[in-house]
């Protein structure tokens, strides 16, 4: 009766999955599919992206400043009507009533001169002021053209500098974009095999599950004629018990594994992802002096040390400049007034301005050259920074490649166990159902198979690991001898 009661209780179970099966999708993903799910759909992925249109921005502000701009600024219109107080010959005071309104308009081109840091604008300016009252009338004010000129003297030009740096700071956000989603790659590959090995053990897990109830199945019938003792009969029921706790533990490993891929490329949670094993890399062996001229060339590191010098000299150059500050101020224009606008062009004047300003300390103290010194340091500093951090770099750099070449043998190794300890676990059960073989020597058996699996598993994700950190620091792709490349227009539409 008992039996019959775990079959039907067997068939509803059986039922049961079936049905929640049939309401999620599954979906059979391979290992270049979830890389390439990673950089469309992955949170760090739009993160990394959205970076560089901040970066992108950033770098057209810059251009902008390099060109010609145009303002339009105006009055339209202004109107007062007020008493104000008024002095008459006599010395006494009354108050007189001003009712007026005025219309003012500009437009002026400035463009920054990068060779020397100053400023040149080209403005008109029209004004129109109508008095009412008594003594209503129209006047116009003009200034066809009126040419000014802003140059620090021995200043900082900053415009240089900015013609320096910008176009530096650019390309290193492009590598970084770039290394940013090799990053996203790594993650990926991270948690596919996070995902292959939940689901392997698992599968491991029900293999060893049910082998153990097959066995002691069979050692029951072998104790009841007396071939086995009851020690070695007990010692299959825990394994047995152990195997089934194997199985709700590997299961909810899984399901974590599971959650965490559907979460990082954006699946649904009805979604059931299989991975499958991929294709080894070991055909592929990579020269160090290759890799790191590729990384001197390309790399985020590289293109990150000039800017950090660059901006060092600046700021040595900003805290030299400020210690003498020399303004100079041109202006030159026509400007004229009539009732008529037409008239205006007959009575025209000179409008001329020119102003040096100095602004030199006598006694500061040792201030500027203080921080003349600051900045001069920092340079040093930054400097023994570089060194350090290059010697660090390229040092990464060659332990990514021998890691690498090394890996695809250490991958053949434990391609190699992994098959001999199928083979052994698939004779050492035959044998122990034949009696040749007791307990200790079949879980010995089986705990190496599973070992060697694992291991295989761990050597290939550790070969793909390699192969993208060394992708990472060069933005090469080496599988097909190109360097990589990123949809940037596409980015920051």
């Amino acid at each position: 009766m008992l039996k019959f009661l775990k079959y039907i209780f067997s068939i509803i179970f059986f039922f049961l999955l079936q049905t929640m099966f049939a309401q999620q999708d599954t979906i059979r993903i391979s290992l270049e599919e979830a890389i390439y799910e990673s950089g469309l759909h992955s949170v760090d992925a739009l993160v990394a992206k959205n970076e560089f249109n901040a970066s992108y921005w950033e770098y057209r502000t810059y251009k902008a400043d390099l060109l010609p701009e145009i303002l339009l600024e105006g009055t339209l219109p202004y109107y007062s009507k007020s008493y104000n107080q008024f002095q008459n010959t006599d010395g006494s005071y009354t108050y007189v009533s001003n009712d007026y309104a005025q219309l003012d308009a500009s437009i002026s081109i400035d463009q920054n001169i990068p060779w020397t840091g100053g400023k040149l604008s080209v403005k008109t300016d029209l004004q129109r002021l109508d008095q009412f009252g008594g003594n209503s009338s129209t006047q116009y004010m003009l200034m066809p053209a009126a040419v000014t000129l802003e140059q620090p003297v021995f200043g900082f030009n900053q415009v240089k500098w900015s013609q320096k740096i910008e176009p530096v700071k650019y390309m290193e956000a492009k590598a970084r974009l770039l290394s940013q989603l090799e990053t996203v790659t790594i993650t990926a590959i991270n948690y596919y095999f996070n995902l292959l090995s939940g689901e392997m053990n698992l599968n491991i897990a029900v293999q060893n599950y049910q082998n153990s109830e097959r066995l002691y199945t069979i050692a029951q019938a072998r104790r009841n004629i007396g071939q086995i003792s009851e020690n070695d009969l007990l010692q299959l029921k825990v394994s047995c018990l152990k195997a089934e706790g194997y199985v709700t533990e590997a299961r909810s490993a899984l399901k974590a594994s599971m959650f965490q891929m559907r979460s990082f490329l954006g699946y649904g949670e009805n979604v059931i992802l299989i991975p499958s094993i991929p294709q080894s890399l070991t055909d592929l062996q990579l020269n160090y002096e290759r890799v790191s001229e590729l990384a001197t060339q390309n790399s985020v590191f590289s293109r990150e040390i000039r800017r950090r010098q660059l901006e060092a000299s600046r700021d040595v150059s900003q805290a030299k400049a400020d210690r003498f500050n020399i303004s100079l101020f041109l202006s030159f224009g026509l400007s004229g007034q009539d009732n008529h606008i037409p008239e205006i062009f007959d009575n025209l004047r000179n409008n001329q301005v020119i102003n040096l300003g100095v602004r030199v300390p006598i006694l500061d103290w040792g201030k500027g050259k203080g921080k003349v010194k600051m900045a001069e340091s920092n340079r040093e500093v930054v400097k023994s920074q570089i060194e350090k951090e290059k010697i660090d770099f390229n040092q990464n750099v060659f332990l990514y490649v021998e890691n690498f070449n090394n890996q695809s043998k250490q991958l053949e190794i434990a391609s190699e166990a992994d098959r001999i300890a199928q083979k052994r676990y698939e004779t050492s059960v035959e044998a122990f159902v034949l009696g040749k073989i007791d307990v200790l020597n079949l879980n010995d058996a089986q705990s190496s198979k599973d070992e060697a699996r694992r291991r295989y598993i761990d050597q290939m994700y550790l070969l793909w690991l390699y192969y993208y950190r060394i992708r990472s620091v060069t933005l090469y792709d080496f599988a097909n001898n190109c360097d990589l490349y990123a949809d940037y227009a596409g980015i920051v539409k």
